[in-house]
């Protein structure tokens, strides 16, 4: 498969939810995908490249709901599984993600497994074409924190996507950030936190408007 011109090899890996597989094409190799001048001007790393376990977990928590009709909004979606599993489950999806690659396997995961979800290229830092999509019933993010930044500009994000019966679900594997993170968005949200079944050592957060 090619990706910006450069032949990459991919792997598929099958996640069985709910007595259901899904196939998830991703590349074998993340680091060949590191774009230097990305790099240079926004730090940008192909984090999405990869299955990341609070990306299953956030998943599972989405397949445990009933999203029927219910609008949804992932952040950072990278490869799409809990977007594709809500659109499984019946939600009108936009995934979204700052990286044309990752937007790209997230259509491509989308179509092997049958689900209809639309994408959105966007940065936090500029995201007003996300925030006049909304606002939305559910939003979603796994693993968003590994940068400082991405707490504060997510902090001031949120806000705008929802409105007062919206959920909000995050999963985090106790990135250094999150702690920092979580303090400041109670001034705004009630916060639920609950290990992941089958992976306790990430936690998924359920956020509400006060």
């Amino acid at each position: 498969m090619e990706v910006r011109g450069v032949r990459v090899d991919v792997v598929e890996e099958t996640i069985v939810l709910g007595g259901r597989e899904l196939e998830i094409l991703r590349p074998r190799d993340r680091d060949a995908l590191l774009d230097e001048q990305a790099f240079e001007h926004e730090e940008f790393l192909p984090y999405w490249a990869e299955l990341w376990p609070s990306g299953a977990a956030l998943a599972r928590a989405v397949e445990r709901r009933s999203l029927g009709g219910r609008r949804i909004a992932e952040l950072g979606c990278g490869l799409a599984l809990p977007s594709i599993v809500a659109a499984l489950g019946g939600a009108r999806v936009l995934a979204t993600d700052w990286s044309p690659d990752a937007l790209r396997f997230a259509t491509l995961n989308a179509e092997r497994n049958a689900a209809a979800l639309e994408t959105m290229l966007v940065t936090w830092a500029e995201p007003e074409p996300l925030v006049a999509r909304g606002p939305f019933d559910v939003v979603l993010g796994s693993d968003l924190l590994y940068e400082r930044r991405n707490g504060e500009l997510l902090l001031e994000l949120l806000s705008r996507l929802v409105h007062g019966r919206s959920e909000i679900l995050i999963a985090d594997p106790g990135r250094p950030h999150t702690s920092a993170f979580l303090e400041a968005v109670a001034q705004a949200f009630t916060v639920t936190s609950r290990p992941d079944p089958a992976r306790p050592s990430v936690a998924i957060h359920a956020l509400r408007k006060r």
